[in-house]
């Protein structure tokens, strides 16, 4: 359950912001696996989702789009629950109602205005005043300007918003969000991070999908780590981004001395092993923080001067590994 509260962000300018929902809708996640053939996309995945905003965050194929899909009532878990407002989610047309999808796979008629393949959205949902609906969730993506130009003439970031405007057509509780980011200016992202912050505020759950730990870091308190199908961390994002801070490191350094250097990095207690070659040093810090203080403390103790300072472990997959076996 989400009980942290969302950073707040400058905006270039205040957006509308959705109406509260009343009635809040937990998405519920016991032992969640789903295979295909003997491939495991999602492994055992136990997590409760409830009003405010929570990152989905991990590598590509990890295991994310499988997870909204399920969510979404798109694909059955193979094994375990999953339940949407206390109803599964699976071959249930009525969670539609009270749950809006923006898919990370674009699905749009290039044809239609962006008016019209919102309205379209509203009709589906057999909402009463369907132009209305569609008026206002436009408004709240910036979209009015151009909401009567087709689709296949918009940026990649306008039809994002434009897609994000059917999915709140509706007035969701609950919405779920597939790398919602890709193709936005800044001012785009800055104005959907608000948005997300208010509808989160407004007691909505909502989930995004993400691959890059800044974006989850702006708009969510509340994290989910993915990796490999597993669930590896789950909670406070302060609290993840620490472990991932704090996780062993290895950097390759280039100085003037490796040699003499190696020999005086061989006292500290932060750092785990070294290795000499022909390229340069290569150093296990078991402590980052102590060693990236106390290099350029010894290196001037030495006399020695370091012309690199490379960081090789810093890719997302095995920063995410680290948290499995943390």
């Amino acid at each position: 359950m989400n009980t942290a509260q969302p950073h707040t962000l400058p905006a270039p300018s205040d957006p509308p912001q959705p109406a509260g929902r009343s009635g809040e809708r937990t998405v519920e996640l016991v032992n969640v696996s789903r295979w295909y053939g003997n491939v495991v996309a999602v492994n055992d995945v136990t997590m409760t989702l409830g009003a405010g905003v929570t990152g989905l965050l991990g590598p590509n194929g990890a295991g994310k789009t499988t997870l909204l899909h399920m969510m979404s009532g798109f694909l059955p878990p193979s094994q375990g629950t999953l339940t949407v407002g206390g109803a599964p989610a699976w071959r249930n047309p009525d969670v539609y109602r009270d749950l809006g999808l923006v898919s990370e796979r674009e699905s749009v008629h290039g044809f239609l205005t962006a008016r019209e393949f919102v309205t379209a959205s509203a009709k589906m949902h057999r909402l009463p005043q369907p132009e209305a609906a569609a008026r206002r969730a436009i408004e709240l993506v910036e979209m009015t300007e151009a909401q009567d130009r087709r689709i296949e003439t918009f940026s990649k970031g306008m039809r994002q918003r434009t897609r994000v405007a059917a999915a709140l057509v509706h007035d969701p509780a609950v919405l779920l969000l597939d790398e919602p980011f890709n193709g936005m200016d800044p001012r785009q992202r800055l104005h959907m991070m608000d948005l997300l912050h208010g509808m989160g505020d407004a007691g909505r759950t909502v989930l995004f999908s993400s691959h890059i730990l800044e974006e989850v870091e702006q708009v969510s308190g509340t994290v989910q780590v993915i990796v490999a199908g597993r669930l590896a961390a789950s909670g406070d994002y302060r609290t993840i981004r620490r472990l991932m801070t704090h996780r062993p490191h290895v950097f390759v350094i280039r100085s003037t001395d490796d040699r003499q250097l190696a020999v005086a990095l061989m006292n500290e207690e932060s750092v785990g092993g070294i290795d000499l070659d022909a390229t340069g040093l290569t150093v296990r810090a078991v402590d980052y923080g102590t060693f990236t203080r106390a290099l350029p403390r010894i290196a001037l103790r030495e006399g020695i001067r370091v012309r690199a300072l490379i960081p090789s472990d810093e890719s997302l997959e095995s920063v995410f590994s680290y948290l499995v076996s943390a």
